[in-house]
């Protein structure tokens, strides 16, 4: 689609106006809460694919445009959920009518217990709308969530109806461990930071609960109508079951206050009513992703000016922070500048090493199925794939899978930057028997090289320790070990071995252009290290620094702390 349309309104994404009329366009991406009181049928179909082609336009644009506002690459998720026989169907298959199907994705899920030693939220995450792309999401991780609470609620109810008067008689191992309740509002928690991501990265949020009574549920549960799989795996023509998930679906809707309830009593006006919340929404990601075009380019400079990139580094406040919350470096520890130089004989690693990995390998084999992330970050030849090496030597290569982290593929860019991490996790759905995944590089990067290099804005990466924070936090209260090693060398050493890969052709490959060129920016790496270890070191995901010059020690005290963590799993199974 052609850019050098877009000249003269300022506020229309780029490739719009080659579609529609600039009128059009202007009048009908300005957010309107109250359209379905304003247009007719008409008005609301032209609305919504001017919109759907807009926020596409928002990932096809570029910094060097002459627009003075662009918009950020943006997608919008439409969460579809509530009661059965509530219309959801007939809105959604309303909405592809009126829009163009081919920029709108439809998924469905009805339900599922959550897998073991995993977030509720990441076997959804492959199905996550790109940038520019409009998806809506039958089920979605809130049916995973209804379908493991009706579990919970139904078998409560039991428990209180048939409690016998002498409590010892019952067996405790086949009640709930924990109350629906509790657990409904800890996971409701966990998703509202984890929707809270999402949108902070352009994947915007759009959550509809469909609503009937009883009596009309009741009465189309017993038309000729085929109806489809139903949601939640529940007996909707029970009513005792429907009076539990009335109660629990009163306490997410009280608990989260961002769902919009439609109606279904009238499913044609019901779907109306969806279309316009969807147009809604889009205008709403439009208008929220706006950006000054000179701020796209504000980081490129400053990547390429070392004294200015140094002045921001100390006191660069984003538009979106008050002034108390000026990022400020932290002091580097010395654990990052005085580097251990002590040697250890071959022999000595040898016999270390051998015996280290066996216990290794017999931890991780008897873990009982939890998933373990090893992450590994530092700086350039300290290391780290010498490390992993020795750490999977003992295990079979169908145990685990090691993933390479370099710069993003254009699609990984056009979601959430954590996306691409996610979709790599250990997951129970795979076929995959591996559970074990090695990170050569991590999602720390955006908190590294993309800071320094200028490729994060500055409030992308400042927001992004939080962010990591909940990420890992999830995982670690799904029962994943994440264990977490940053390895320092100093800049002598760094040298050396730079020059020892240089020297020999098959390791060669290891040496890249940019390896030299970071190298002027040392100080630089050290000190968002510094802030990184500072800000991301927590009691569910603790830092292991291996500061040591010494290849052979390194190696030796990865496998020491992987042993420490795995160890004390080992007491809780």
């Amino acid at each position: 689609m052609s850019q050098k349309n877009d000249t003269t309104e300022p506020k229309v994404p780029q490739g719009v106006s080659a579609q529609f009329s600039e009128q059009v366009v202007e009048r009908r991406l300005v957010p309107n809460p109250l359209s379905q009181f304003s247009m007719d049928e008409n008005a609301l179909r032209l609305a919504l694919v001017t919109a759907q082609y807009a926020l596409r336009a928002t990932r096809q644009q570029t910094p060097t445009a002459t627009p003075k506002t662009l918009n950020k690459p943006t997608g919008l998720l439409v969460l579809v959920n509530g009661m059965e026989q509530a219309g959801k169907g007939m809105a959604v298959k309303q909405l592809r009518e009126w829009v163009d199907p081919r920029l709108l994705k439809v998924e469905a899920t009805i339900g599922h217990s959550p897998l073991s030693y995993q977030p509720i939220w990441q076997t959804h995450t492959s199905e996550l709308p790109r940038h520019g792309e409009v998806m809506v999401y039958f089920g979605n991780w809130y049916a995973d969530l209804l379908y493991n609470v009706m579990r919970l609620a139904t078998s409560d109810n039991k428990k209180a109806k048939n409690q016998p008067k002498n409590n010892k008689q019952v067996d405790a191992s086949a009640l709930p461990s924990v109350k629906w309740q509790d657990y409904l509002h800890q996971q409701l928690n966990e998703l509202k930071a984890f929707e809270k991501d999402l949108a902070a990265n352009q994947t915007k949020l759009l959550k509809c609960w469909f609503h009937v009574d009883i009596e009309m549920l009741c009465r189309r549960l017993k038309d000729t109508e085929a109806d489809p799989q139903f949601l939640y795996q529940i007996d909707w023509n029970n009513k005792q079951v429907i009076e539990t998930f009335n109660e629990v679906a009163a306490t997410l809707l009280q608990t989260q206050d961002d769902w919009v309830i439609i109606d279904g009593d009238d499913k044609s006006t019901a779907a109306d009513n969806f279309c316009h919340e969807v147009l809604y929404a889009m205008q709403t990601a439009l208008a929220s992703s706006e950006i000054a075009a000179h701020d796209t380019t504000k980081n490129h400079a400053k990547s390429k000016n070392k004294n200015k990139r140094k002045g921001k580094f100390k006191a660069e406040k984003s538009e979106s922070q008050s002034q108390k919350d000026v990022f400020e470096p932290v002091p580097i520890p010395k654990q990052l500048t005085s580097i251990d130089d002590a040697k250890i004989s071959k022999s000595d690693y040898r016999k270390a090493l051998a015996e280290k990995q066996a216990h290794l390998a017999e931890l991780l084999r008897a873990r009982d199925g939890h998933h373990v992330v090893f992450a590994f970050e530092g700086m350039d030849a300290a290391g780290k794939g010498g490390a992993i090496k020795r750490l999977v030597a003992p295990l079979d290569p169908r145990e685990y899978q090691i993933y390479n982290i370099g710069a993003p593929m254009l699609y990984e860019t056009q979601h959430p930057y954590l996306w691409r991490f996610w979709t790599k996790l250990p997951d129970e759905q795979t076929n995959h028997i591996s559970r074990i995944a090695i990170f050569d590089r991590t999602w720390y990067g955006r908190v590294l090289v993309e800071r320094v290099e200028g490729f994060a804005t500055d409030d992308e990466w400042q927001r992004a320790y939080a962010e990591i924070n909940r990420f890992e936090a999830d995982l670690a209260d799904a029962g994943t070990i994440v264990i977490k090693y940053w390895l320092a060398i100093d800049k002598k050493e760094q040298l050396k071995r730079f020059k020892s890969r240089q020297a020999t052709p098959h390791k060669q490959f290891k040496l890249t252009d940019d390896d030299w060129r970071n190298r002027d920016k040392w100080s630089d790496y050290v000190q968002s290290a510094a802030d990184m270890l500072a800000r991301t070191d927590t009691k569910t995901a603790p830092w292991c620094i291996i500061a040591t010059n010494e290849k052979y020690q390194a190696r030796l005290d990865v496998l020491d702390h992987a042993i420490e963590q795995l160890s004390l799993l080992s007491k809780t199974i």
